[in-house]
């Protein structure tokens, strides 16, 4: 399944930023290469600039790195719940309350970079593991119907959407 595969009625078109970023790969092939592309662009940001933020009230680089891990955390729960066909509606989540109680700052970057990893493979292995079926089918979040398939796009789009910001803005 492929981007092109996707319906307008899969995703809310507050995230068609995100999903216009996704690879025209499918999305295994897309979790895979942002994956190896991201960890690449982490481990060479140059340690001087992890608490950099580049304007004032902007994150600081950790905090952005934080918040790709805090949010594809959120929607491998909603790919999983969704897929399982758990029909409750989700919240959504305040991605700026997250962020200051992350205290991603006192981090080092290694640990981030780690924790990066383990939750993209996590998400991988989740992803790997839904057939065809389970990727078409939908739930609520956010006070809009998604699919699984349509998350997995969204994550792959919300990584390159803030590594490109970081790589414009930080750097």
């Amino acid at each position: 399944m492929k981007v092109k595969d996707l319906n307008v009625n899969e995703y809310n078109t507050y995230y068609e930023t995100y999903i216009s970023k996704a690879t025209s790969l499918s999305l295994l092939d897309g979790f895979n290469e942002s994956f190896t592309e991201t960890l690449a662009f982490f481990n060479a940001l140059p340690e001087d600039k992890m608490e950099y933020a580049y304007a004032e009230g902007k994150w600081t680089i950790k905090e952005v790195i934080q918040h790709i891990i805090d949010t594809e955390r959120v929607f491998a729960y909603r790919a999983l719940r969704f897929s399982r066909r758990d029909t409750t509606e989700l919240p959504g989540f305040d991605e700026n309350a997250y962020t200051p109680s992350s205290e991603a700052n006192r981090r080092t970057k290694e640990s981030l970079i780690e924790e990066y990893v383990n939750v993209r493979k996590s998400t991988i292995n989740l992803f790997q593991s839904f057939t065809n079926e389970m990727l078409l089918l939908k739930g609520m979040a956010s006070g809009g119907s998604m699919s699984v398939r349509a998350i997995g796009f969204i994550n792959i789009g919300h990584e390159k959407h803030h590594c490109g910001i970081i790589a414009e803005r930080y750097l």
